[in-house]
């Protein structure tokens, strides 16, 4: 599946948030900001009916965006150039096959992104992961909403959950996530799902992360909340901390209760839970 990078000069790094939260209402998968460029990731097929929108809005800013097609293996190549790998307070490094191997006693997920977006860099997938790192998932099952490379799926898995659903809408990710469960050894516990939130009805799961962006976690939130068991958690991210108050509303009004937010660089993880 083909992106399209938009980038737009921003004069300093309120203007790049704002922009970011502006852009985060259109179908956008991804952001970076880079000497003083935001560039914005969006499905090419996505990009027609909301470009003018997208034009009239950088105009009001009084900004111009420049669209660049990114091809396949462009994106390949240029992520295994620049890769690091991700270290999650000593506790987890998620890296390429190319790193070093993580120290005697430290978890490790072993990734080769492709077109996914999952790595570990972005603050919410790191929050997710440190999130999974300090709940209780021995024996359970769960779901992975908007998987992308499966790494929160196959963290989960590693630290002993029964069972995890990887389901993701991007035939890319889903190909991707079926080729890192197995390099992680873990392809018996996961199972890759291609779609939409409508491929998890009427399953239910002991817990639920879903890092996707603050339209579709409210737009889906009544799914998630019929699929959570009681006593199960909701780990939730992909949104600024501006929008921590809409998130937990929006999970409240399903009879979910709030158990604690958490964030990193801007962006922010709420955690609910079903009352057992």
């Amino acid at each position: 599946m083909d992106y399209i990078a938009l980038h737009v000069p921003t004069t300093d790094e309120t203007q790049s948030e704002i922009l970011t939260a502006e852009l985060a209402d259109y179908p956008f998968e991804s952001f970076e900001s880079e000497a003083g460029v935001l560039k914005a990731y969006i499905r090419k097929e996505a990009l027609p009916d909301c470009k003018d929108e997208v034009d009239a809005l950088l105009g009001r800013y009084g900004c111009r965006g420049r669209y660049i097609a990114i091809e396949t293996q462009n994106w390949n190549a240029l992520w295994e150039q620049n890769f690091p790998w991700v270290d999650v307070e000593g506790r987890l490094r998620i890296r390429a096959p190319f790193h070093e191997a993580a120290p005697a006693g430290e978890a490790e997920v072993v990734l080769m992104p492709k077109m996914s977006f999952g790595t570990g860099h972005h603050a919410t997938t790191w929050l997710m992961a440190r999130a999974l790192l300090d709940l209780e998932l021995e024996g359970r099952t769960g779901l992975d909403m908007g998987s992308g490379t499966g790494v929160l799926a196959i963290i989960a898995a590693q630290r002993g959950a029964a069972h995890v659903d990887a389901v993701d809408i991007d035939d890319w990710a889903d190909a991707n996530c079926r080729e890192n469960i197995a390099a992680n050894g873990v392809a018996d516990r996961i199972t890759p799902m291609l779609g939409d939130v409508s491929r998890i009805a009427g399953r239910t799961y002991d817990f639920i992360v879903a890092n996707i962006n603050r339209n579709i976690l409210t737009a889906d939130m009544g799914a998630y909340a019929a699929a959570l068991r009681p006593g199960g958690d909701l780990l939730m991210s992909g949104f600024f901390e501006e929008d921590v108050a809409a998130i937990r509303a929006a999970a409240e009004g399903f009879g979910l209760r709030y158990a604690a937010t958490a964030s990193r660089d801007g962006w922010a993880l709420v955690h609910m839970r079903r009352e057992a």
